[in-house]
């Protein structure tokens, strides 16, 4: 991450190698058409489990009036889902030979989210985190045996990275254990102590030598998995309005949420995938914070999920809130990941202040609706499709601009 110059590429190695067992050598940025891998997108379905179960949890906090401690609850449960994600993506995008050792590790990683989704209920209903920390732990130390491997067949400077990389990921895992020993009182600062901490830890292990992440395959693997989250996202939504209707006969009062959400979740895809992100990736200082600000991509667009079904629950009488905070459970969410979007790469692709604008000034707007009572969710929904409308518009008479020679536009320039 402190890193600002991108290292010379390293010889391509396809994983197709002979043989069930092959050293963990570097891929090589150079690489043609490399794409995201069968057990990639398994691993991003089993995580998705998690995201489901803190959503669940998340909605029952905020409709029973504890929004609060459901949010902190919430943002710590997402951060061990997302960094584990991530660490694994990054790994994977460098080091990915796909022999018998490698999948077996990926799936005692996934295993462990597994362990970690059971004891989502518990984290947030008794703030027990025993069984996250376990989870949490068999995903940690199933990455940290990745990187040692990587290390037994490297040399020099990319050893040592290994070698970092391995030890910060082990010692951090012995400091949550201070989410089990300490006060509750005191759990949240050290949460915070932690995660910072944990992001340390790649600046720390880099410097000096960067692992050869592919940018192309980075940005698809975020893609994919923004994809995945926000079809979650969907799929809850589409539940908590069909038992509404099935349960209160609330056809009427339920359809512009369901409109509402509906456009919100399809403008959200579209302004993602507005622009081709890999061309911004040139160097770990981009490339890695880039990459961290998608933890709040990713949380904010499983809270809209949430957040429609808090909105669903109140408007047939189930939820212990105000028609505004049910309203800015969704609003909210959806204002920071249009922020987050736009901050994280769609800037970097527009031209001239109208271009600019677009996205904050939705975001603005999109929480200007939140007090419009039970029309909040729809109209929010429709300041997002004429967000995606005006980009459109713009991109017809002022395309946007390639972030390198290579990177080639998709002619949209919403946000």
């Amino acid at each position: 991450m402190t890193s600002s110059t991108t290292p010379p590429p390293v010889p391509s190695d396809a994983p197709g190698g002979r043989g069930p067992l092959r050293r963990l050598r570097a891929r090589g940025r150079d690489e043609a058409h490399r794409t995201a891998s069968p057990l990639e997108l398994f691993f991003d379905l089993c995580f998705v489990v998690a995201v489901a179960q803190a959503g669940i949890e998340l909605v029952h906090s905020v409709a029973e009036g504890h929004a609060g401690q459901g949010i902190l609850d919430y943002a710590m449960v997402f951060f061990a889902l997302w960094w584990a994600w991530m660490n694994f993506t990054w790994f994977a995008s460098a080091y990915d030979n796909d022999d018998v050792l490698y999948r077996v590790v990926t799936l005692v990683q996934i295993a462990g989210v597994l362990v970690l989704a059971a004891g989502v209920s518990r984290a947030f209903e008794e703030h027990d985190y025993l069984v996250v920390w376990l989870g949490y732990a068999i995903m940690r130390v199933a990455m940290a045996a990745q990187w040692l491997r990587a290390a037994r067949a490297a040399e020099g400077p990319e050893r040592t990275t290994a070698l970092r990389y391995a030890g910060g990921v082990l010692t951090c895992q012995v400091g949550w254990l201070g989410l089990l020993f300490l006060p509750e009182g005191a759990r949240p600062w050290w949460f915070l102590v932690m995660a910072l901490l944990e992001m340390c830890v790649p600046p720390f292990a880099e410097r000096g030598h960067s692992t050869s992440w592919h940018p192309r395959h980075i940005a698809e693997r975020y893609g994919l998995f923004t994809i995945i989250v926000l079809g979650e996202t969907i799929a809850a939504a589409t539940v908590a309005v069909k038992s509404g209707i099935d349960e209160n006969d609330a056809l009427g009062e339920l359809l512009p949420l369901a409109a509402g959400g509906l456009l919100i979740i399809f403008a959200a895809w579209w302004i993602y995938f507005a622009v081709p992100v890999h061309g911004h990736l040139r160097s770990n200082r981009q490339a890695f914070l880039w990459g961290y600000g998608h933890y709040l991509v990713f949380a904010s667009v499983a809270a809209i999920g949430a957040g429609l079904e808090v909105a669903v629950e109140e408007t047939v009488g189930k939820a212990h809130i105000s028609t505004l905070a049910a309203s800015a459970a969704v609003t909210l969410p959806t204002a920071l990941y249009l922020l987050t979007v736009w901050a994280l790469h769609s800037r970097h692709y527009k031209r001239g202040i109208t271009q600019q604008l677009v996205l904050p000034t939705t975001a603005l707007l999109v929480i200007c609706c939140t007090f419009l009572g039970h029309w909040a969710v729809l109209a929010a929904g429709v300041v997002c499709a004429l967000s995606v409308a005006a980009g459109e518009t713009l991109a017809a008479t002022r395309p946007v601009v390639a972030a390198d020679p290579s990177a080639t536009s998709t002619g949209t320039s919403t946000g």
